[in-house]
């Protein structure tokens, strides 16, 4: 007979309730923990765990341990450790059919991986980093780039994958900024959201991270308590989040490290469940980070053991605890409550993954795996050429001619290290096994320029070449093992391992010097730039990096991205992000110069563009009404390109300090040579809404200003707006984005 939870027929909330009511304590308490395989090994991915954190039991003492009772999540099947895809396969169906096997439901676990630069396993896509998504300003990409990650993931057994990173930049010496999209909101929140919808449309729970605060820590130090107002919080930093869990149907969240104001994330009632499961009406589930509820005994020293740190974070709203169990243990038992809140939120989501079945099959073994198709290929090539930022080009040297005589300058531009982030599988657990091949094609950029340009002529001496390519930025690592990182933070925003001198030799030679960064943050180039013939910026583009930067210097690739952070003058005066009000700006009363070398949204083509006034549909509206604005641009150069159409809200008046200029729309428009497009924008009211001094967000009555621009800094055309009627109170149902089309 078919039980009610087996029931197929049945809601997911209704099956998953009766199964609970079924369950006893311990059974119940088994759903809210993981096991890692392997994760104890020396050369695992578990070598990357911070200092401090706590080293879990893993391999099989801990799943005999739990198999009686069943089993939440299995942490990193494919990411702990190389395995082949096919042999990784046929691993997970057996751990799963011991999983099942050993409890009395015959209930498999969920499998999570981390997929942030795509499937973190040996032999699969390396993509872009997330601060690369940001530079390619392209959401419609970035979905087809996550579905593809989701379906190779689904297709091998996994059910979960831990991102994307919606933390806002806003102080690059942060290790993990190359793991962020940008330092905008509303850029973080529209690609954010789009890889979610990417890899939900493939079957994937989409994990976002780290809610919340913890780009905003003192000094950018990873872990460190942010110092946030309540008004940052709420428009700056929560945005992203709620516009992936409502339009992105996110179906997990997992807290921050850091503390804000005192109150650790994984134990902060108000953010999970206040404001993200009462306001947002989130109804997935929050799994930790890594280790995070131990932290509230071991480091942020608000629990009273293991215990204590359970209840907290189960009060709070932390559901699971990964990567393993350790509070959430069978042997101490949990409050009743609790404990079945949690419970059958895992078994409602268990239930929506078709893991409740009679008939589930977690994995289907025997068949052939490929990790790395064409398609993905093809994807990667794409989101690797769209993210390469031109940020300048002053004396006209790029592209470069068919048979340049070039000295090419910079350990980096011979290492694969350079395109790869610190969460790829090469970067991530690969390192720890020394002769491991990399398992995908990675092109170092001297590799990849001898294969564009076969007709060049390559020497060693600057003096003797047409132009100097020298190449600097970033290898990655996890806690001090690279430049940029988790754990790899700066205490200021100068080029790492000595490389201002690759740069000084280049332009002491007399020739004409490219910069071509290649990093994981931004850093300073205001001593270099003024005397550089061109810049170009690549954020770790991943396995088609290679091809993609010596692309666009060739002109193969016409350059189309455009910065997701700011490339700051001098190394000092972070951070200086560019949402900043008029006093956070250069001025009196400070000799401290903010304002960066590039700003945000700035990047440069190999063709030209002009654009037409804007035709505003009304420029009064009432403060919930909408407006919208057409305009066109033509490509009046000799070649294709991409531009890429910015509008940014000007407020002049507010209660409270406002940034001088916010974005709030964008759209890509390429355009063959001599061809024109109609840029169409839809401007609703509740976008000029903010946080005001008393914690509610209103839209007011007044003037305001959209800039059509080129980036923050670069105004073609302004739209003066007045926004007529009463000041009006908005929340979760507010719009939140300007609805772009191009015809």
């Amino acid at each position: 007979m078919v039980e009610p939870w087996q029931d197929t027929t049945m809601p997911a909330h209704v099956r998953a309730a009766d199964l609970l009511a079924r369950m006893t304590t311990k059974e119940k308490t088994a759903q809210l923990a993981g096991v890692w395989i392997g994760a104890a090994a020396e050369g695992t991915a578990d070598a990357d765990v911070a200092p401090g954190q706590h080293a879990y039991a893993a391999g099989s003492a801990a799943l005999d341990a739990l198999r009686p009772y069943g089993l939440g999540h299995l942490t990193r099947p494919f990411g702990t450790v190389p395995v082949e895809p096919a042999e990784g396969v046929e691993r997970l169906a057996e751990l799963q059919r011991t999983i099942r096997a050993g409890n009395r439901f015959g209930l498999p676990a969920i499998a999570h991986e981390e997929c942030l630069t795509g499937f973190a396993a040996w032999q699969a896509t390396v993509f872009p980093t997330p601060l690369a998504w940001g530079a390619t300003f392209d959401p419609a990409l970035i979905t087809e780039m996550a579905e593809a990650i989701g379906t190779s993931m689904r297709a091998v057994g996994i059910h979960q994958g831990l991102a994307p990173v919606l933390d806002v930049v806003r102080d690059p010496r942060w290790g993990r900024t190359e793991e962020a999209i940008g330092e905008d909101p509303y850029l973080v929140g529209t690609i954010g959201t789009a890889y979610v919808r990417g890899l939900e449309a493939a079957g994937i729970v989409a994990t976002l991270k780290h809610f919340a605060g913890y780009s905003a820590s003192r000094a950018a130090r990873n872990h460190a308590p942010a110092a946030l107002g309540p008004r940052e919080l709420a428009d700056v930093l929560l945005p992203p989040f709620e516009m992936a869990v409502r339009d992105g149907g996110a179906r997990s969240v997992m807290p921050a490290y850091n503390d804000i104001d005192g109150l650790p994330a994984h134990a902060h009632t108000e953010l999970l469940t206040q404001v993200l499961r009462e306001h947002w009406q989130f109804t997935g589930t929050v799994v930790s980070d890594y280790y995070g509820v131990s932290l509230l005994e071991e480091a942020h020293r608000v629990a009273d053991g293991e215990g204590g740190a359970a209840r907290l974070a189960l009060a709070a709203g932390v559901d699971v605890e990964l990567p393993a169990a350790r509070c959430f243990s069978t042997a101490d038992p949990l409050p009743e409550d609790l404990l079945d809140r949690a419970a059958l939120r895992v078994l409602t989501q268990k239930c929506e993954l078709g893991l409740l079945d009679p008939d589930v099959e977690t994995v289907t073994s025997g068949v052939p795996v490929d990790l790395n198709p064409p398609q993905m290929r093809e994807l990667a090539q794409q989101a690797a050429e769209e993210s390469v930022v031109l940020c300048a080009n002053d004396a006209g040297v790029l592209p470069l001619g068919d048979e340049p005589r070039i000295a090419l300058l910079g350990a980096l531009a011979h290492e694969q290290a350079a395109m790869l982030g610190c969460y790829t599988f090469p970067r991530h657990v690969g390192v720890h096994h020394p002769g491991l091949p990399t398992g995908v094609e990675v092109l170092t950029l001297a590799e990849a320029l001898r294969a564009e340009l076969p007709g060049a002529t390559f020497v060693d001496d600057p003096a003797a070449a047409e132009v100097c390519l020298a190449v600097v930025g970033d290898r990655s690592g996890l806690f001090g093992r690279g430049s940029s990182g988790e754990g790899c933070d700066t205490e200021d925003l100068q080029l790492p391992y000595g490389q201002a001198e690759v740069l000084d030799e280049a332009l002491a030679s007399g020739a004409p010097v490219v910069i071509v960064v290649l990093s994981g943050r931004p850093y300073a180039l205001g001593r270099w730039a003024d005397r550089a013939a061109a810049v170009v910026q690549a954020f770790f583009p991943g396995q088609a990096g290679g091809p993609a930067v010596a692309g666009v210097l060739s002109g193969r690739v016409d350059p189309s991205g455009r910065l997701p952070v700011g490339v700051p003058r001098s190394p000092g005066g972070q951070p200086a992000p560019y949402l900043a009000p008029p006093l956070g700006r250069h001025g009196f009363p400070s000799t401290v110069d903010p304002t960066p070398l590039y700003p945000f949204g700035h990047g440069l083509s190999y063709t030209a563009f002009t654009w037409d006034a804007p035709e505003c549909e009304t420029p009064e509206l009432p403060t919930d009404g909408e407006t919208s604005i057409r305009l066109t641009v033509r490509n009046t150069g000799d070649r294709a390109g991409t531009e890429v159409v910015q509008l940014y809200l000007h407020d002049p008046l507010g209660t409270v300090a406002r940034p001088e200029v916010r974005l709030v729309g964008y759209a890509r428009v390429p355009l063959e040579a001599g061809a024109s497009a109609e840029v169409h924008a839809t401007f609703p009211a509740d976008l000029a809404a903010y946080t005001g001094a008393d914690g509610r967000r209103v839209v007011e009555p007044g003037a305001l200003e959209l800039r059509v621009a080129a980036s923050s800094a670069l105004v073609h055309h302004t739209v003066p707006l007045t926004l007529t009627g009463p000041e009006r109170e908005v929340g979760h149902g507010r719009r939140m984005r300007c609805e772009t089309r191009v015809k």
